[in-house]
């Protein structure tokens, strides 16, 4: 029986997936593996029979990626899953920011006892006139399942769109509506666009990417969307450029004690995947996630160890093993029929497929071997 701990409450439709070889349980060390939405992994101890923590979501800030490699735990995400959700929001902060629907709303709600409201607001409403966003420029940074699902809908919206992305795969590239223009640079987006709209992972080389000198070559009355992650902008440089009027809006759904005191700032509180489908749908792939490596030993979508897959688990036996290094040659150690093994970055994971039911014994001659972090029987 695999037992299995929701550090966060987990959609249903997720967990019902789970079957009747696992048993959820309260306590995190009592776990096999962990489910997870924003709880905080980092103060948690890795006990030893913990393999594995699924985050419903994309993001894993909230999660000790190289302590759980070094423990021999996967830790997987759910890339795309939200992708819908955090789009509508993107669309809905660029229409806000267009038109101003949120003074407009705090006019009628100030102005509810007025008897002549309606004569009223004829004289009020010009105050709040704004923009369309037809026929405006958009530049999207970082072409993910976000992103081009950004891109393509701007694009269906009659907007000019510009994106940039320096890991966009073909496939990916394929996804993108015809009239979205992919170019090389950020600096390109900075220098042409009406909106800009951030979508690409917190590493160091975007950490506060959007700066004074990036804003500097921007067009006066930027719009700028961050749903992404708020360390993608420096506070103080925003500040000071909407104080300058260089930028027009700035939308976030990561407000911090900063940017929620400053003027012509729209923030949600982290609403881009707090929808019922993106929950129900990253819970439904966090789960398929879990199911394929704890029956089958393979990694998909793992953030800390390679993806790796010998398909469903029909040989005999089957054993995994994660690593640090080189692979030593597990499938020799013991005597296995069939072997894939892939490294990412210090780490490797092996799947071994044997000729016979794995046994304690095969689990020991591996790890006996010095860079081996964990082994697993599968079958």
């Amino acid at each position: 029986m695999i037992k299995v701990s929701c550090l966060n409450p987990i959609a249903k439709v997720g967990t019902d997936l789970l079957g009747d070889n696992y048993e959820l349980v309260e306590n995190f060390s009592d776990s096999d593996v962990a489910l997870v939405r924003s709880a905080s992994v980092h103060d948690l101890d890795l006990h030893d029979n913990l393999v594995a923590v699924a985050r419903a979501g994309a993001g894993v800030n909230n999660i000790p990626l190289d302590k759980c490699a070094e423990n021999g735990v996967v830790v997987f995400n759910t890339p795309g899953a939200n992708a819908n959700g955090v789009k509508e929001l993107v669309i809905t902060g660029m229409l806000l920011a267009s038109r101003d629907i949120l003074g407009g709303n705090k006019w009628v709600a100030d102005n509810k006892d007025d008897e002549n409201i309606s004569k009223s607001m004829e004289k009020a409403k010009k105050q709040f006139a704004g923009g369309e966003i037809l026929g405006k420029k958009i530049g999207i940074i970082g072409l993910g399942a976000i992103g081009r699902l950004v891109a393509n809908s701007c694009a269906a919206l009659g907007m000019d769109v510009v994106g940039t992305d320096p890991f966009l795969s073909d496939a990916a590239r394929a996804e993108l509506d015809e009239k979205v223009v992919v170019v090389d640079t950020r600096e390109e987006i900075y220098k042409t666009c009406d909106f800009i709209s951030v979508h690409t992972p917190l590493l160091d080389d975007t950490k506060e990417m959007i700066n004074k000198d990036a804003m500097a070559m921007m067009k006066d009355g930027v719009v700028i969307l961050n749903m992404a992650r708020d360390l993608l902008v420096c506070d103080a440089d925003m500040d000071e450029a909407l104080k300058s009027g260089k930028v027009k809006k700035y939308v976030t759904d990561f407000p911090n004690h900063a940017t929620a005191n400053m003027d012509n700032v729209i923030a949600t509180p982290h609403l881009g995947a707090s929808t019922a489908e993106s929950e129900d749908n990253c819970a439904i792939m966090a789960v398929k996630e879990i199911k394929d490596f704890i029956e089958n030993g393979n990694i998909k979508n793992s953030v800390n160890y390679p993806n790796v897959s010998l398909g469903d688990a029909n040989a005999a036996g089957r054993i995994t093993v994660c690593f640090k290094g080189e692979c030593p040659g597990f499938k020799n150690i013991v005597n296995g029929t069939d072997a894939t093994c892939a490294n990412r970055g210090d780490y490797g994971y092996a799947i071994i497929d044997l000729d016979h039911a794995a046994t304690a014994d095969d689990i020991a001659k591996v790890e006996a071997c010095d860079n081996v972090l964990k082994a697993r029987i599968v079958k």
